[in-house]
Formats: structure tokens, C-alpha cells, sequence
């Protein structure tokens, strides 16, 4: 099986006329019919809403177009929460789920009227003490143990080890959070969790759901609280892979709805409001690193030098993520060549692909690589002086816009001290 690519090779020699490469682009139509998709799968519950994660693909552009589709932001730093109040995200269309968190972070959380979802008992008397105790507030749930889900009809078994993650409280502290913060004047609550990253099983969700929808009973009964809202947070994945099954958000969306039905409807939280907090989900297969071939190596093995690297997209170096690869005009070539594919960093493991299979490819060949449009750019940093990439936006109309400009000499300059040096770029 093969990817294909949201952008020819034309385009891309068109864009790279205006914005030379390595950069990382993305489909505004894609995106905008993603969140088409995710709402419909998800209309059976009249409150149901996604709150994009921003740190997947923190760009005002991609954002002011998550709020034109009807989404939220979800943000865990005083950045992000500045950056969604520019693109006009205020009070509740902003969920500030953070850990270990700085006081003007939450003070300003508070200031946004934003939904407060505290990771920690301990947060409890930090909000008393910082900003007050807001009339709605969320708590994140920590099951503890080992999540694993049963290979399902695609063949994929889910296993995650939430006993491990540093996120979340407790049953017994959720309930223990919950009393204090009615006495401090918190009138609705909501619940939030998330068990397993990049999951490509439709069952992940509805099994995620049934943990929560069940929690939410408990704790309703144990404490008399009222639980407004469940917020299934992230983990719906996509199929790096060519092979892998792609998430069917329709199957997801009524699994979730049959969960609902069974567990919340007879316990007579049938109102309660759906949230979602997707990151990868909403924008990974709409955004591609577009980079080319600078060298060619042949040793041991064979290796191709990109203008990219480890900097632009870290995933491959960091996490031995996949990452599929289109050489852009030779979709129809044999991929009878065996690569490492690599960046320029001073570092063995900055390379993009390893002994993977392509066509022939020789320097200035464009390189399209795959599902970058969550968890790339945002990942960057400037090891060995790299400077970041541009980003671009491919219009609905086929125009493309620069979004964000390449880093130059002098912003990796800025933050110095300079009184006693004279460099220049």
C-alpha cells in the first residue's frame, strides 16, 4: 500500500520558487473537513465539543481555523493560553489542563475564565490560594496500573501503563478534590483522563468512555457532586504506517454513544457533555515536512542528506517513530533502493528513515515526508545552530501562504547578551 501525498510535485516546485526548503506545510481543506467529520460522528451528544491540543501544532493560523470549525483550545502553558486568547478563544472555549504548573499560569487560566482541569489533589489548595475556586472545575483521573485493550477486530492491541505516568489523581483523591471544592463554592464538575497515546483501534475510545462514564456514577454517589461534563482527552491516533488500519471516527463516535446509553442514561446523567481534547488526530496526516536532497553517501550503506534534520522533525531521532516517505514525481518508480535517510546533525541517530526501500534518488529530488502536521514543528529546537523551518498553509483555493518565516542567524542570536561581542549574520 501506498500514502498519497496532498501535494504534487508542481506545487511543491511552485512553493519552493517563494519558500525554499526544508519547510512543513499543511491542508486547510483537510483539516476543515476532519472537524466536519468529528462533529458529525459525535452529534448525538448535544454538548459535545473538541478542544484542539496546541501544543500538537501551536500556529495562530491552524488555530483560527479550529475556531471557525467550532473548536476549543486546550492549552498546558502560559504561551499557548496567550496565544489562543489572540486568536479569540476566551472563557469556556478553553480547557487548561497542566502539570506541575506556575502560579501566573494558572492565575491566568483563571483570568480567561477558562475550564481549570487540575492534575493534582494538591492543586486544590493552590487554586484556593492563587485565584479562587471557579464555579466549574475539572479533575484528572489516574487508574493506575496497566490499560491494555484486547487485540479488536483490526488486529491492534492497545497497552499503555497509566501506573507510570506522572498525570492525574486517584478515585479516592478525585472524590477527596471534589468535596473540598464544593465547600470552597464549586457548583458542576468535570472528568478528564487519557490512557494511550496514538491508538489506530475504533474500540479505544468507547473503552476509555465506559472507565470514565463509570468513575463519574461512582463519584456522583459517593459525594453528591454534579458531574457536567466528561472530557475523553486524546489518544485517537493515525496510521503512520502505510499498513495500519486507519481509525474510522464514525465507529468511534457511536461505540462511544452505545457506552453512553448503557452506563450514563439509566444512572440518570443523561445531560452530561462530551469533550474531546485531539491534538494528532485533527492535524497529523494534513501537515508534511518538504525537503531536499542535498548529498548522496555510499559506504557501508547507502545514505541520503537532507536539508532537513532531527531538528525539523524529532519523532524519528527521539522515539524511532515511522514516518512514511513520497519522493515527490516518482510515486510510480520501483522502490528498489535501500536508504538511511538522514539529516545534517552532528548525531548517528538523526536520521528520518533506516534502511528504508524507495526509488532512486539523487540530490535536488524533493522529499515529502508524511503526517508532521502534529507533534513536527512543534518539536523543534536548535541543536548544532540549526535554525527552524518556515510553515505554510495550502489554501482550500490551491494558493498557498507562508505562515510562519524560517528562523534566521539573528533570532538564534537574539537572547545574547551582545555588550562585549560584535557578531554578525
Amino acid at each position: 500500500m501506498e500514502k498519497t501525498p496532498f501535494l504534487t510535485k508542481s506545487q511543491a516546485e511552485d512553493i519552493i520558487r517563494d519558500i525554499p526548503t526544508p519547510f512543513h506545510i499543511y491542508d486547510e481543506k483537510g483539516i476543515r473537513e476532519n472537524c466536519r467529520r468529528l462533529y458529525r460522528a459525535f452529534s448525538w451528544n448535544k454538548g459535545f465539543k473538541e478542544y484542539f491540543a496546541v501544543k500538537a501544532t501551536p500556529n495562530p493560523y491552524l488555530l483560527r481555523i479550529m475556531k471557525e470549525e467550532g473548536c476549543g483550545a486546550d492549552c498546558s502553558s502560559m504561551t499557548e493560553l496567550v496565544m489562543s486568547e489572540a486568536c479569540g478563544f476566551s472563557g469556556e472555549d478553553i480547557m487548561f489542563s497542566s502539570n506541575v504548573t506556575p502560579e501566573e499560569d494558572m492565575q491566568k487560566a483563571y483570568d480567561l475564565g477558562a475550564y481549570l482541569n487540575l492534575d493534582d489533589i494538591n492543586f486544590v489548595p493552590f487554586i484556593e490560594r492563587v485565584c479562587g475556586v471557579p464555579e466549574t472545575v475539572f479533575c484528572r483521573y489516574n487508574p493506575g496500573g496497566v490499560f491494555e485493550l484486547s487485540a479488536s477486530r483490526t488486529g491492534v492491541q492497545v497497552m499503555d501503563n497509566p501506573g507510570d505516568a506522572k498525570y492525574g489523581m486517584t478515585e479516592d483523591q478525585m472524590a477527596e478534590a471534589f468535596t473540598r471544592l464544593m465547600n470552597d463554592g464549586a457548583k458542576t464538575f468535570g472528568i478528564h483522563s487519557f490512557l494511550a497515546s496514538n491508538t489506530v483501534s475504533n474500540e479505544y475510545y468507547a473503552e476509555l468512555a465506559s472507565i470514565l462514564f463509570r468513575l463519574a456514577v461512582r463519584l456522583r454517589d459517593r459525594t453528591g457532586a454534579e458531574i457536567k461534563y466528561i472530557n475523553l482527552s486524546g489518544g485517537i491516533g493515525v496510521d503512520y504506517r502505510p499498513e495500519e488500519p486507519t481509525n474510522d471516527i464514525f465507529v468511534i463516535g457511536d461505540l462511544v454513544r452505545q457506552k453512553f446509553e448503557e452506563i450514563l442514561v439509566p444512572a440518570d446523567m443523561g445531560d452530561i457533555s462530551i469533550f474531546a481534547e485531539l491534538g494528532r488526530y485533527m492535524t497529523a496526516p494534513y501537515g508534511a515536512l518538504v525537503t531536499k536532497c542535498l548529498h548522496t553517501k555510499h559506504i557501508y550503506k547507502d545514505y541520503i542528506g537532507l536539508d532537513a534534520c532531527a531538528a525539523n522533525l524529532m519523532r524519528p531521532a527521539m522515539y524511532g517513530s515511522y514516518h512514511h516517505i513520497t519522493v515527490l514525481g516518482k510515486e510510480n518508480e520501483p522502490r528498489d533502493h535501500r536508504y538511511d535517510v538522514t539529516g545534517g546533525l552532528c548525531e548517528n541517530n538523526d536520521k528520518f528513515a533506516v534502511d528504508r526501500m524507495l526509488p532512486e534518488i539523487l540530490p535536488d529530488d524533493i522529499l515529502y515526508i508524511h503526517d508532521t502536521g502534529a507533534h513536527g514543528f512543534s518539536m523543534g529546537y536548535n541543536y548544532n545552530g540549526k535554525l527552524r523551518s518556515a510553515e505554510v498553509l495550502l489554501r482550500q483555493d490551491g494558493s498557498h501562504q507562508l505562515i510562519r518565516r524560517a528562523e534566521t542567524m539573528d533570532d538564534y542570536f537574539a537572547t545574547f547578551d551582545f555588550s562585549e561581542f560584535s557578531f554578525r549574520s
